[in-house]
């Protein structure tokens, strides 16, 4: 299990580059196919041929999930484009002169195969992290998705066959040949029949698209899951028997076939060949519409789910919030009774932090700059009601005071740092705090005395909603690690943030 997980994990991370390494391998096999010699060493020999010109998708691809990712966007920016504008280009034309014994037009396709695939990556990165989650996006599913595109195809062969019309290379007395041109004049002179053909053709499609939907929303979605597979294909005939030979008499009637000089159905809509069409357009559905409802579900399972986690993460706030406040007012009590020069200023800082836990705490992030400042004016505070001189040091190392961080995590550590250690203390005490922080990860490591008395005592409810705040908020990327000896408490908390 653990293995294949590791696997698993490691593909998904290097998965661009096991992108290139595919497009590398099929250009070999189709330059070998095309060989009248075709062995193992004439494939090793292609690879090796062509590897110069996937050298720059190769090794930028490897390097992709850590050392690029560790960059600003201006620096990746810069490294891409030496790589597919500056390198890819040398290396193709270095290795068509090298290799001059090759087909120049090798070395070129291979380079501008690597080149799109690269756009493609980058285009399903867009779409995935920005493009995916838009709303309109997401209410189109597959099925409008399969409309619109025959919408698009009916247009699309509707103009090619209007501009092939007086085309001496396609129109003939015979037929209307269908060749691979636009004329954009041609769909106004020919305005009404690019019309004719356009409805037509659409038709033709929908009546295929009219299986497919057939397949979707009843065979699949309620005989095959809630009968069984026997009855779901025993279904799928009935429903070709009864659709086909409507489908292919409403195909004869078309004043296209004429046109296009087709007799494909010989008059005859009960012509097996196209109840075979029929068959085929299910059974090639059948796995894309399983793929959909296994989607669906899972997608219903994970909104549950976030909504059980999300429910559970308030109900720890709302356990949290109360104990900040009983701590903060016994320090605004111990002040007003000292009658302290610094208790307005206390007060209004003491606002500030309630403020912050109130509002900032309910929000998903907080930049580090933040939480940084509300975990030094908590420490001010709490200094003001000790009885004897705290040893504070507070070590800062933060690379980017804008990265996005779950608000009141340290807090917590830092709290029962004054309730365990601190406040109870007969003698001196200290704490040692230590904040580092860079795009990609933070750890904050808190460090306190404490009494001996103290160390054997059960964890407050502080650190139990810590640790489950992190299990809901950072799963599998953090490390809460907590020791203790006869004077000192450690916790050290590191979080993945990327």
């Amino acid at each position: 299990m653990n293995t294949s997980f590791s696997l698993a994990k490691y593909v998904l991370k290097y998965i661009d580059f096991l992108a290139f390494v595919g497009l590398w391998l099929w250009l070999a096999i189709f330059q070998v196919q095309e060989k009248s010699a075709v062995s193992w060493i004439t494939y090793l020999t292609t690879l090796a041929v062509l590897l110069p010109t996937q050298l720059s998708g190769l090794i930028f691809s490897w390097f992709k999930p850590n050392q690029l990712a560790n960059l600003n966007s201006n620096k990746r920016l810069v490294v891409w484009i030496g790589t597919f504008l500056i390198c890819l280009p040398l290396f193709t034309v270095a290795s068509i002169f090298i290799l001059s014994s090759h087909d120049s037009s090798l070395f070129i396709g291979a380079a501008i195969g690597s080149f799109f695939l690269e756009l493609l990556l980058l285009t399903n990165y867009f779409y995935v992290k920005k493009v995916q989650h838009i709303k309109w996006i997401k209410k189109i599913g597959l099925e409008n998705a399969v409309l619109v595109s025959i919408v698009l195809l009916s247009i699309i062969i509707s103009a090619m066959a209007v501009s092939s019309i007086g085309n001496p290379a396609y129109d003939t007395k015979e037929r209307l040949l269908i060749g691979f041109v636009f004329t954009p004049v041609k769909l106004v002179t020919h305005f009404w029949t690019f019309l004719g053909f356009t409805f037509q053709f659409l038709l033709m499609y929908l009546l295929g698209y009219l299986f497919f939907l057939l397949n979707s929303r009843l065979l699949v979605s309620k005989i095959l899951k809630q009968k069984g597979l026997v009855l779901y294909i025993l279904s799928a005939f009935a429903s070709i028997a009864i659709l086909y030979p409507i489908a292919g008499q409403l195909l004869i009637l078309l004043p296209i076939n004429q046109i296009f000089g087709r007799d494909i159905f010989s008059l005859n809509p009960f012509l097996l060949e196209n109840g075979f069409g029929a068959m085929v357009i299910i059974a090639l559905s059948l796995p894309i519409v399983l793929a959909l409802q296994w989607g669906k579900q899972n997608t219903h399972i994970l909104s549950l789910e976030k909504e059980k986690s999300q429910t559970e993460l308030d109900l720890l706030k709302q356990q949290l919030n109360p104990h900040f406040f009983f701590n903060t007012l016994n320090n605004l009590y111990a002040l007003s009774l000292q009658k302290s020069a610094k208790t307005s200023e206390s007060i209004l800082q003491l606002s500030e932090l309630m403020r912050y836990t109130i509002y900032k705490g309910q929000e998903e992030r907080v930049t580090i700059a933040q939480e940084l400042k509300y975990l030094e004016d908590y420490i001010d505070l709490q200094q003001i009601r000790l009885k004897r001189p705290l040893q504070l040091s507070f070590e800062k190392h933060i690379d980017n005071e804008q990265v996005q961080i779950a608000p009141l995590l340290f807090i917590v550590l830092i709290e029962n740092a004054f309730k365990h250690g601190i406040e109870p203390a007969e003698e001196a005490a200290f704490l040692k705090l230590s904040l580092s922080c860079t795009n990609h990860e933070v750890t904050f490591i808190c460090e306190n005395s404490i009494e001996p008395e103290e160390k054997n005592q059960k964890p407050g409810i502080g650190l139990d909603n810590l640790r489950k705040r992190l299990n809901l908020l950072y799963p599998k990327v953090h490390t809460l690690d907590i020791s203790t000896n006869n004077t000192i408490f450690k916790a050290t908390l590191h979080i993945k943030l990327s």
